[in-house]
């Protein structure tokens, strides 16, 4: 199945044409009520222009963040994998005072720890092997901006005690240089992890925790704001259909019960996936429900495992569940040899919520 990487939740460039509400038993649009989502859709907060769905849980989450864009304070974005933690950060860059400086992304998770503090922070020239010339750090590159930490929870303590001392005293020295630096940037700082856990583990300072935590939001996933699935898939479906060329026009009434009723796991990038799947099989102007992924249909969803019985003594269910998962990764992974974006397919997955998995549970490559 082909695969592009999809943003986690869209921006549209007509809001009117993703307002349309549908009723989840017949799946046909229905006339938009006056009252929240009608009268006050031109009072909809700055921070929620451009991005596609209404729905209550949503509109609460940006007025809270529409209070907070104009100020300097840091914001903590958590929320499941796939929820668009990412956006909500450039939602904020783009309605802040900051709005026309850079906004620059991190991945903490995905840089190896011995290259993330000069990623940050930079590096004078000769600090290291290989070091043959001086480089500007990610602060730096967001001067005046937004810097934007994803996976912070991945970050590791030898340089969590460094961002600390940016976030206190706005200052910071590049990898091998005397100098002291400082840092006009707003930190916007997302993650899945329970940080909270984490302090208590060990893992995460708790005096950085209470710094990134000023303002905390979590973005909801959309099994708790499904009134915004048809717009997100009708947004889908035009991006789709011309990023590939095909004559899909709509979503059939019947195809959209089908993804009004889903729980959607996977969350807005997983509908992506399955928007994109869609248009690539669909024979017709119009996507029905058999050009839809059987885990959303809930035909097929389940795979046929092998029969297990519980021992007397009982089991830690965990534990087994955890087994039983890391050997399925494993073997998908061997067979594709290793190629990350075939095995996520072979186990029904997003290639990033694989990735993610394979840090989380620490699985690597054997030479």
């Amino acid at each position: 199945m082909s695969h592009v990487d999809t943003p986690e939740v869209a921006v549209v460039e007509d809001q009117e044409e993703a307002s349309g509400v549908y009723d989840k038993t017949s799946g046909e649009r229905v006339e938009r009520a006056h009252g929240r989502a009608g009268d006050e859709a031109s009072e909809r907060p700055r921070s929620m222009a451009g991005v596609v769905g209404d729905s209550e849980p949503l509109v609460d989450l940006y007025l809270t963040l529409d209070r907070v864009a104009d100020t300097p304070c840091t914001i903590l974005v958590t929320g499941e994998s796939g929820t668009g933690k990412e956006l909500v950060a450039r939602a904020v860059h783009e309605v802040s005072d900051r709005a026309s400086a850079t906004f620059v992304a991190v991945n903490c998770g995905a840089i190896p720890e011995n290259l993330l503090e000069s990623e940050l922070f930079g590096h004078a020239r000769g600090a290291f092997t290989g070091a043959h010339a001086a480089k500007q750090g990610r602060i730096a590159q967001a001067e005046g901006g937004t810097l934007f930490l994803d996976e912070i929870g991945e970050m590791p303590l030898s340089l969590q005690v460094k961002l600390l001392r940016v976030l206190q005293s706005r200052e910071y020295s590049p990898v091998g240089d005397t100098r002291v630096l400082k840092a006009d940037v707003r930190i916007v700082a997302a993650t899945n992890v329970d940080l909270e856990e984490a302090v208590r583990e060990g893992r995460f300072r708790e005096d950085l925790y209470y710094r990134l935590n000023v303002i905390h939001v979590t973005v909801p996933a959309l099994r708790d704001r499904l009134d915004d699935v048809p717009a997100l898939a009708e947004h889908f479906l035009e991006q789709n259909r011309q990023r590939l060329g095909r004559d899909v026009h709509s979503i059939s009434a019947e195809a959209m019960k089908v993804l009004c009723n889903h729980s959607w796991p996977g969350n807005v990038r997983e509908l992506a996936n399955c928007i994109e799947r869609a248009v690539l099989l669909c024979r017709g102007e119009a996507i029905e429900p058999n050009d839809l992924p059987p885990r959303v249909c809930g035909l097929g969803s389940e795979p046929r495992g092998p029969q297990v019985s519980l021992p007397d003594a009982g089991v830690d269910l965990r534990k087994a569940v955890e087994s039983y998962e890391n050997q399925l990764i494993r073997q998908a992974l061997d067979r594709c040899r290793w190629n990350k974006k075939q095995a996520a397919t072979m186990l029904g997955l997003n290639r990033t919520t694989l990735v993610e998995m394979l840090k989380r549970k620490r699985i690597k490559q054997v030479a």
